[in-house]
């Protein structure tokens, strides 16, 4: 085998090589931008869905007890709302799914 088969060879098997390792990397990094997005649109519903429990809790407060009822009513559901929110966030950071109960 001559030099130049030599080296011919060895940049075949290098680019091989460099194509075997970049590919499984790319899918990994394709799999986990489609559960983010997954992750993400979750989180979007679970903090929509305590958006609205909050204000029909408010509501159902202020009725039923006033407006300062309504008013920790709103706090409270507030305060649950942003924790749904961040915890989600976190989660699709890191790529995980997660259950939530409720």
């Amino acid at each position: 085998m001559g030099r130049r088969s030599r080296n011919a060879t060895a940049l075949v098997l290098g680019a091989l090589l460099a194509l075997g390792a970049v590919t499984p990397a790319a899918a990994e990094e394709a799999h986990s931008v489609k559960n983010a997005a997954k992750e993400g649109a979750k989180t979007g519903a679970r903090t929509a869905k305590e958006g609205v429990l909050t204000f029909g809790r408010s509501t159902k407060a202020f009725f039923t007890g006033g407006p300062e009822a309504a008013k920790e009513a709103w706090k409270a559901g507030a305060a649950k709302t942003k924790r749904t929110a961040k915890t989600g966030a976190r989660t699709t950071k890191k790529g995980r799914a997660r259950r939530v109960g409720g």
